[in-house]
């Protein structure tokens, strides 16, 4: 079609109807969707469709729980830890070191003589020394850790009395083991002393009994 007025000639043509509208079609940009679980199904039936038939489309297997698949975990329960102790049987003169409420080794010792008894009740390890210096509890001379010390090669204190600590220690004079003989503190040889200081910690408890 041609259009004229009287100051201008444009020339245009309009365009079919299909053409204009095919030209006005504008797609809008689709989001992603997130996987559907149903999505194979719909699109089998959709294709079972376009095609005009019905063929057999074999559906994957469920995958099952991933528990299914992991490797079995064995639990292995801990293993308690040994209570040790010790008890000190003066009427025996021996001490017996404990584990598990079994004893593990005993030792022969000497204890407190008269006036000057080895303390009895509860207590625990509160002192641990190799090559102890000794202190003489009337003049305060000090003694070097040497094969004179009267504190031996080891020194494990459990109670204080008085102003003195009381402990199991080694001695140079292993005759004596076996009686009552010390100012209060349990003597032992040094070997024992040196074994039972590999077996204790600070805290072990320790029972005195009569």
């Amino acid at each position: 079609m041609d259009v004229r007025n009287n100051s201008n000639s444009i020339s245009f043509c309009l365009l079919p109807p299909a053409f204009c509208l095919f030209a006005l079609v504008w797609v809008q940009p689709q989001a992603v969707a997130s996987p559907n679980p149903n999505e194979g199904i719909s699109n089998q039936t959709t294709l079972q469709k376009k095609l005009g038939g019905s063929f057999p489309l074999q559906q994957l297997p469920p995958l099952g729980e991933p528990s299914q698949y992991l490797p079995q975990l064995e639990l292995i329960p801990e293993s308690p830890l040994q209570e040790t102790r010790l008890v000190l049987k003066l009427s025996e003169r021996r001490v017996y070191l404990y584990q598990d409420n079994q004893v593990q080794a005993n030792y022969p010792v000497a204890i407190g003589r008269s006036g000057w008894e080895t303390p009895t009740g509860s207590f625990e390890v509160i002192q641990m020394v190799s090559y102890p210096t000794w202190q003489h509890p009337f003049t305060g001379e000090l003694i070097p850790p040497g094969p004179d010390n009267p504190l031996g090669v080891r020194w494990i204190g459990f109670a204080v009395k008085g102003e003195n600590y009381i402990g199991f220690h080694g001695t140079p004079n292993e005759e004596l083991i076996g009686q009552a003989v010390s100012h209060g503190c349990v003597r032992m040889r040094n070997k024992d002393v040196v074994s039972l200081f590999k077996q204790v910690e600070m805290g072990t408890p320790v029972m005195v009994e009569p």
